[in-house]
């Protein structure tokens, strides 16, 4: 049976969360049917829900204030920092300066309309600038109690383990499905420490070719392409926070009903044995 809760830092999730990213902000039709979707996620039983400054440059945090402001005791909203807006002739890049990082914060603070963010990760390690000053600026928020609890994404093993000499690391949001393995040792290495797991892109565009093998999965099972994905990702290992995000009512219920799909030992040696798309991992 797999296990359906994890601990991250001090909060208890679900392990099936929402992906906040493809919820759109406008027009108006389009954002009142987001703020029906990402309501409906969480009246299904989702606890963890994952944004970004980057999405819509904040407009994907107000959408969730929006649609779930006064949020539920149970509900973690986990956001990140850590890229500067375009400014032409600039375009949109990593940035890790450490008063861009506290900006923000103190954004992502006054759009979703909370004191502290309970989970905050840093989107990408920016490498013009030290990891002790990204991180550094990010620990003086936290204990000014404005930061919970600090995660990373799209992080090596040498990252993490760098980080975690500075700051306590509950999660790390890299990219990783059925197809795509590229991150099997950073999966591993949260494994190991206890480290959430949140993988971005949790199913792989092409797991619904035929030539996957994972439709025949799918098939015996009476399930879709993408709820074998992610139930395989649920069944990799405890730390495994997927997260797949949708525009879709329909979508959306498919995907939290993956949570309840129970694979054989025979079915994941069968997924386990597929090759990564891609020549990946």
């Amino acid at each position: 049976m797999t296990v359906s809760t994890f601990r991250v830092g001090d909060r208890v999730v679900r392990r099936l969360g929402f992906g906040a990213m493809h919820l759109p902000t406008a027009p108006a039709a389009a954002r009142g049917n987001a703020v029906a979707v990402v309501r409906r996620a969480v009246e299904l039983g989702v606890t963890l829900i994952d944004t970004a400054h980057l999405y819509g440059w904040g407009a994907n945090e107000e959408l969730l204030a929006e649609a779930l402001y006064p949020y539920p005791e149970d509900l973690l909203i986990a956001t990140k920092v850590g890229v500067a807006p375009p400014a032409p002739p600039r375009e949109a890049a990593v940035c890790g300066r450490p008063e861009l990082l506290r900006d923000q914060v103190e954004q992502a603070l006054r759009r979703l309309r909370v004191p502290r963010l309970e989970l905050l990760q840093l989107h990408r390690v920016d490498p013009d600038v030290p990891l002790a000053d990204q991180l550094g600026a990010l620990r003086e928020m936290q204990v000014a109690g404005k930061i919970g609890h600090i995660g990373l994404s799209e992080v090596t093993v040498g990252q993490l383990t760098e980080a975690r000499r500075i700051v306590d690391v509950v999660s790390v949001q890299n990219r990783y499905n059925l197809l795509d393995r590229e991150h099997e040792p950073v999966l591993e290495a949260c494994a190991a420490a206890g480290i959430a797991f949140l993988p971005w892109r949790p199913v792989h565009p092409a797991v619904s070719a035929v030539t996957s093998g994972i439709t025949a999965v799918a098939a015996e099972l009476g399930a879709t392409a993408a709820q074998v994905s992610l139930a395989w990702l649920l069944a990799r290992a405890p730390v495994v926070l997927p997260i797949p995000g949708t525009a879709s009512l329909a979508h959306l219920a498919e995907n939290v009903a993956a949570a309840g799909l129970e694979l054989t030992g025979e079915h994941l040696r069968r997924l386990d044995a597929r090759r990564p798309a891609g020549g990946t991992g």
